[in-house]
């Protein structure tokens, strides 16, 4: 039986071409996948080239909206969107997940009134999995709360620890809070506050750690408000695609060093698959009632196809269900700090 996925297919700066051609090579490599195409029917048919295969489906949608519009805006004019028929698909329950590469606020802000949050949850953070030299980690909130509380960052701790234990696998993640310093007196106000509440939880929390440490491997999940996770992600993408580029041309300028990429061509593919955000394909928004994954803006079908093979992921390991028990009992601990 087929694990049916809304795929906003205007979303992003490439749709809907790369949404759609993502959406096809992901039916080919996933075979219980099933997505419905969310867009102008006339645009996405003629893209789809009269392919058809029973687990496709495209859903009218005469909305886009931009990735400069306003959320708020965009929730309250535009009903007939992509992105909300979309949500409308998961809400009913014809989809069990939801992807898109389109405006990361209006697909938070309609995530939010659509869905709902999760019982305990005040913010719904993004969840990036991050490559380090010992494995991957997860960072929360990654872009979608630039102004934070000190208890929300104690919620993003809860809900990286349990997307970590059930997604990465890692029996008790190490939590770790991004800072200025090491000392627990090192930071903002915010920071200082959440490292309180961290350090009076029952989570496997190690203190502070700092930029330099995000990619080390000793922590599992790296707490911080959206606005700095945000700027760290976007910092590491340019820094991994320079870092390719430089290399390309050091190797071109030596003849040694190009009979050396020869033997080194797999160990060289390797690494840049791990350092791809492509790969990843996108990120799960948590705390809201429903697998969301939020895909880059400049996703392109390698990483619109990845993006669905995440969310089908997410939906077996049933996420959103381990989420909701871990979150529900623990309303106490949640709720330091909110008066």
């Amino acid at each position: 039986m087929a694990i049916w996925v809304a795929l906003d297919a205007m979303g992003g700066d490439f749709a809907p071409r790369a949404t759609v051609e993502g959406a096809l090579l992901a039916l080919k490599e996933f075979s219980d996948l099933g997505i419905y195409l969310v867009g102008q029917p006339e645009i996405i048919a003629s893209l789809l080239k009269r392919k058809k295969n029973r687990r496709l489906e495209i859903v009218p949608a005469s909305q886009v909206v931009a990735m400069d519009e306003s959320p708020i805006g965009a929730l309250r004019t535009k009903q007939d969107s992509s992105i909300r028929k979309a949500f409308e698909l998961l809400k009913e329950g014809r989809a069990q997940a939801l992807v898109s590469a389109g405006n990361s606020g209006a697909v938070l802000a309609t995530a939010l009134f659509v869905l709902g949050r999760i019982k305990g949850v005040s913010r719904p953070a993004i969840a990036t999995v991050l490559p380090t030299i010992k494995g991957s980690a997860v960072m929360i909130d990654s872009g979608a709360n630039v102004d934070c509380k000190p208890h929300h960052l104690l919620q993003f701790a809860h809900m990286g620890m349990v997307f970590c234990r059930e997604i990465l696998g890692v029996s008790s993640p190490r939590v770790g809070l991004l800072s200025i310093g090491e000392e627990g007196g090192k930071g903002n106000n915010l920071v200082k506050r959440a490292h309180q509440l961290l350090s009076q939880s029952q989570l496997n929390y190690v203190g502070n750690i700092e930029g330099r440490d995000i990619y080390r491997g000793d922590v599992d999940v790296i707490v911080c408000d959206g606005f700095v996770g945000n700027i760290c992600l976007k910092l590491s993408e340019g820094l991994a695609e320079a870092l390719m580029c430089m290399m390309a041309q050091e190797i071109k300028k030596h003849r040694l060093a190009q009979l050396g990429f020869t033997f080194a061509r797999t160990a060289l593919k390797n690494f840049r698959a791990r350092i791809d955000w492509r790969e990843r394909g996108g990120a799960p928004l948590l705390g809201v009632k429903g697998v969301v994954i939020i895909s880059h803006g400049r996703s392109d079908a390698c990483a619109i196809k990845n993006a669905l093979g995440t969310a089908l992921g997410f939906v077996r390991e049933e996420i959103v269900a381990n989420l909701t028990e871990a979150l529900e009992n623990l309303p106490a601990v949640l709720s330091q700090g909110e008066k």
